[in-house]
C-alpha cells in the first residue's frame, strides 16, 4: 500500500476555485487503476490548533494497492491530463508519499 497525498495551493483562492479543483480532481482521477482510496476536500478554515497547517486550499489523498500503481499513476494519461489542464492554477504543490 502507498498513500499519495498532495496539497494545492491556489493562485486564486477563491471558493469557487477551490470547488472548480476539487471538480477537477473527481473528473480525472478516481478511476484509475490501483486505487483503493480517493478523497479529495477543501481546508477547513476554522480548525485552528497550533499543529495545524493552513498552508494550502485543496488536498488530494490516494491509496494504492502497490508502488507499482502509483507509478503507473503518474504517466497514466488521465493524470497527464489532470496536471496539463489545471497545473496553472497551482501556485505550489505539495506531495507526501508514505507506505
Amino acid at each position: 500500500m502507498l498513500i499519495h497525498n498532495v496539497y494545492f495551493t491556489l493562485h486564486n483562492d477563491s471558493a469557487k476555485a477551490r470547488q472548480k479543483l476539487v471538480g477537477e480532481c473527481h473528473k480525472y482521477l478516481p478511476d484509475i487503476p490501483g486505487i483503493t482510496f480517493f478523497a479529495v476536500g477543501t481546508l477547513v478554515e476554522d480548525l485552528n490548533r497550533p499543529v495545524n497547517d493552513k498552508a494550502f486550499h485543496v488536498g488530494l489523498h490516494v491509496v494504492f494497492d502497490t508502488r507499482a500503481s502509483h507509478d503507473a499513476y503518474q504517466v497514466d494519461a488521465r493524470h497527464q491530463q489532470f496536471i496539463a489542464a489545471n497545473k496553472d492554477t497551482w501556485k505550489q504543490v505539495r506531495v507526501f508519499d508514505s507506505q
